[in-house]
C-alpha cells in the first residue's frame, strides 16, 4: 500500500475478504469498556495507566494512546492499528496487553488528515462511498510515511524510561494494513525491536521492489504471522515467501494459517472469531515473552 496500484491492491484485498466492517455498538462504542467485556482478562492483571499524548513527527503531530503497568517499568510494545485506525477497540486491546505487564503505544496512523475519531462507526469497505472514506485517509500512507512515522514513535518510546524498560527490546503489532508497518518498524529498528506480530496483515508479499518481504534480512527479530483462512485462499504463495525468507535470514518465525476471515481479532469487527482471535492473542504472548528481554 506503498503506492496508487498498491492502494488499489488493498481496497481489492479487503472487498474480496468480506472483512471490513464494524460493528454497531451504539453509545457504548464511545468507551473502551464495551470491548474490555467482550475480551477476557488474565487472572494475573496488573493495575494499568493510560494516557494520551501527542508525538511530533515530520508530517505533524501524532496523537498516541498508551497504557502501562501503574509501577515499574515495562517493555515497549508499538502497535499498528488496521484500516479503521485507533479506536475504543485497539484502546482494549492496549489496556488489556498492558496489563499482561508491558508498555502499550498506539498512534493513530491517519494524523495528517485528523484527529481521532477519523473515520465514523459502522464503515463498510464493500459499500462504494465508505470505502472512498478509507481509502482517502489510506491514501497518506507510503512506505516512506511508515518508516518516518515509526522512527519518531520509537524515538519517543526510547525517552520514557519513567514506566519503559529501554534495556529490554521492544515489539510491534499490526493488524490488516498494520502488518506490513510491524515488517518495516522491525527492519528499520534491528537493535530495538525483538519481536513483531502480524495478524492478517495484508501487503506482506508483493510483487514490487519495496515489498515488506524483502526486508527480512536486517531484522533481528523473531515474528508471528496469523494469516486469514481466506486471505491464504487469494495468495497461498504468501506463506510459502515468508517461510523461505525467514529461514534463508536465520530468524524464528511462526507462521499459521487461522480457520477465520480476515478481520477476525478486533473484538469490534463483524467477522470477530473469539476463539481464534484468543489463540493468536497467546501465540503473541508467548513470543513476547521469550524475545522482549
Amino acid at each position: 500500500m506503498c503506492e496508487e496500484h498498491s492502494l488499489e491492491d488493498m481496497a481489492n484485498h479487503l472487498r474480496k475478504s468480506g472483512e471490513m466492517t464494524r460493528r454497531h455498538f451504539g453509545a457504548m462504542s464511545a468507551s473502551a469498556a464495551a470491548f474490555l467485556a467482550v475480551l477476557p482478562r488474565a487472572a494475573h492483571a496488573v493495575e494499568v495507566t493510560e494516557k494520551n499524548v501527542e508525538v511530533k513527527t515530520p508530517d505533524g503531530t501524532a496523537e498516541v494512546n498508551i497504557f502501562h503497568p501503574a509501577s515499574g517499568k515495562a517493555p515497549a510494545v508499538l502497535v499498528w492499528p488496521d484500516a479503521f485506525g485507533l479506536r475504543p477497540a485497539f484502546k482494549a486491546m492496549g489496556k488489556r496487553l498492558a496489563e499482561e505487564g508491558y508498555a502499550v503505544f498506539t498512534p493513530n496512523p491517519y494524523y495528517r488528515s485528523a484527529k481521532v475519531p477519523v473515520l465514523p462507526e459502522g464503515l463498510d469497505f464493500a459499500k462504494p462511498d465508505d470505502r472512498a472514506q478509507i481509502m482517502k485517509v489510506m491514501s497518506t500512507l507510503t512506505a516512506a510515511t511508515q518508516v518516518t512515522d515509526a522512527q519518531a514513535f520509537v524515538s519517543y518510546i526510547g525517552t520514557q524510561g519513567a514506566f519503559v524498560d529501554t534495556a529490554k527490546k521492544m515489539g510491534t503489532t499490526g493488524y490488516c494494513m498494520g502488518g506490513p508497518f510491524t515488517m518495516r518498524t522491525a527492519a528499520n529498528h534491528a537493535d530495538r525491536v525483538g519481536a513483531a506480530a502480524s495478524f492478517h496483515g495484508g501487503g506482506l508479499v508483493t510483487d514490487q521492489s519495496d515489498s515488506p518481504h524483502l526486508l527480512v534480512p536486517k531484522m533481528k527479530a523473531s515474528y508471528l504471522f496469523c494469516v486469514a483462512e481466506n486471505d491464504d485462499k487469494q495468495q497461498p504463495t504468501a506463506k510459502t515467501v515468508l517461510r523461505e525468507t525467514f529461514d534463508k535470514a536465520r530468524l524464528k518465525a511462526e507462521i499459521e494459517v487461522y480457520p477465520a476471515q480476515h478481520g477476525w481479532c478486533p473484538p469490534d469487527a463483524a467477522v470477530y472469531d473469539k476463539a481464534q482471535a484468543e489463540k493468536a492473542w497467546s501465540r503473541m504472548l508467548a513470543l513476547f515473552k521469550t524475545a522482549l528481554v
